[in-house]
């Protein structure tokens, strides 16, 4: 019989304490190492059709629950979820396993967080892919300001202005099931027209209010997927997934060490033609070259949205192969030590 790709106990399950706290990762394969951060709103499951593709082509591929997500600790203080915080998280996982160096593969929030290691990190992290959210070096000016301007401007939030508040863990807590459903059909390739998630809230909106609950599930997630989702998050709600949002400040006023560092690593963006985020920051997009001196090529998969590793991950898998195998001549590439088979 054939195993069901949505079973997330077909992986190999781990746990390590990282800086007092403990995180959840998936470990499957052997060879060289990929490390797989997810991003809002999603867990490592993100993953879980990608994963058995790198592993079988020949990597270990470790996916961790990201702080405050899934079955990884959920500390009260933000500060715990801050860029500089999940580098040395990061590391401190590498240490655990006996690993020297990973490939950085990074989705949404996962994709600011590996931007980041990389920034700080090369020594360890020596190859980057970014899904879906083009990266940027730090704005001259503190978020906050910048979303205060936007707001003075407009009369609308911008939506990450809204996500650290309170409000919002309050309104996408009210019914976990409705909040996650809404917002991965929204931003995905099969979101059209009014349909699709749009990056601000107008005068007396909640978040919900931007995107759209789809009668039918689209192919991509099964109703068991969802389910997984759910219990995920329904255990301890939106808090800790948010809290990327609400240290934005705290990240800018620590990551002025690196401010102008461009990320000297081999690295390949990969995003989806429809995905509401690329259409958000096209000029990132454009402008990557400028920020990654070694970017190897930004391809975009045709009918994808945001959730380009469900929608379509074999495409993604096909895109991602060739260039891991030829970063691996890279000098600081990640050679890491070969894990035990899933």
């Amino acid at each position: 019989m054939q195993a069901d790709p949505d079973d997330p106990r077909q992986f190999r399950h781990r746990t390590a304490v990282l800086n007092g706290n403990r995180w959840h990762f998936v470990d499957a394969g052997a060879g060289p190492v990929l490390l797989l951060l997810h991003g809002f709103p999603y867990t490592w499951y993100a993953f879980r059709k990608l994963i058995p593709l790198l592993a079988g082509a020949g990597y270990r591929v470790i996916a961790p629950d990201l702080l405050g997500y899934g079955e990884t600790d959920a500390p009260h203080d933000d500060e715990a979820y801050t860029q500089v915080r999940c580098t040395g998280d990061l590391v401190a996982l590498l240490d655990a396993l006996e690993v020297r160096a990973a490939t950085l593969v990074g989705h949404d929030v996962g994709a600011s967080y590996a931007f980041a290691a990389a920034q700080m990190r090369a020594d360890r992290f020596g190859a980057l892919v970014l899904l879906g959210t083009p990266q940027t070096l730090r704005a001259a000016q503190p978020p906050g300001a910048i979303w205060r301007d936007f707001h003075a401007r407009t009369g609308n939030t911008f939506y990450q202005a809204y996500f650290a508040t309170p409000a919002a863990v309050a309104e996408l807590d009210a019914d976990v099931r409705r909040s996650l459903r809404a917002i991965m059909f929204s931003v995905s390739g099969a979101a059209d027209g009014a349909q699709r998630w749009r990056p601000h809230l107008a005068p007396g909106e909640g978040f919900l209010d931007t995107v759209h609950d789809p009668r039918r599930l689209p192919d991509w997630l099964s109703p068991r997927a969802l389910d997984t989702y759910v219990v995920a998050y329904a255990a301890r709600g939106f808090r800790g997934p948010l809290a990327a949002y609400r240290c934005r400040e705290a990240n800018w006023r620590l990551g002025a060490f690196v401010a102008d560092r461009k990320p000297p690593q081999p690295c390949l963006f990969v995003g989806g033609s429809v995905d509401p985020s690329i259409e958000r920051m096209r000029a990132s997009y454009d402008a990557l070259e400028q920020v990654l001196p070694d970017l190897r090529g930004k391809p975009l998969v045709p009918g994808a949205g945001h959730g380009l590793p469900e929608e379509n991950p074999g495409a993604l898998a096909a895109l991602m192969l060739p260039f891991l195998a030829a970063a691996r001549g890279h000098p600081g590439a990640a050679r890491g030590a070969p894990g035990p088979p899933s």
